[in-house]
């Protein structure tokens, strides 16, 4: 028969490395969680940038559309008699240039944007050199 003492500390033993392992696996999905939160935080913040950018252009395609038109109707007819085509002209020449700063400037601000889930990559480097990663 097998001592009692011996089996005792061999089930005291092995209960204690499973409970290891299981906080350490508990641990484990606790940061997977974080994480993963991190990172729906971070998709969700992203589609508001993007609806609102959206959104303001529209708006602001809207107005500027309309008031191009306005403007242009108001200096054609103000130089109808004088210099209608010289006044066309330079109409054109100006809404080709704001179209062309316009262009710059919208494709300086997407170049800008943030690195899309910056935090979250940045954590799980943090969590990889914890744990002794490469």
């Amino acid at each position: 028969m097998e001592n009692p003492q011996n089996l005792k500390a061999a089930q005291g033993q092995l209960p204690g490395i499973f409970d290891s392992l299981k906080q350490l696996l508990g641990t484990l999905v606790a940061i997977a969680q974080t994480r993963i939160e991190l990172l729906g935080t971070e998709v969700e913040e992203q589609v508001a940038r993007l609806v609102s950018m959206l959104l303001w252009t529209i708006v602001s395609l809207f107005c500027g559309f309309t008031a191009a038109i306005l403007i242009a109707i108001v200096v054609l007819i103000t130089f109808w008699d004088s210099n209608r085509i010289l006044a066309a002209v330079l109409l054109v020449a100006g809404y080709a240039a704001l179209g062309l700063f316009s262009w710059l400037r919208v494709r300086a601000l997407a170049r800008a944007r943030p690195r899309l889930f910056e935090a979250t990559l940045g954590e799980l480097a943090k969590d990889r050199d914890r744990l002794g990663g490469t």
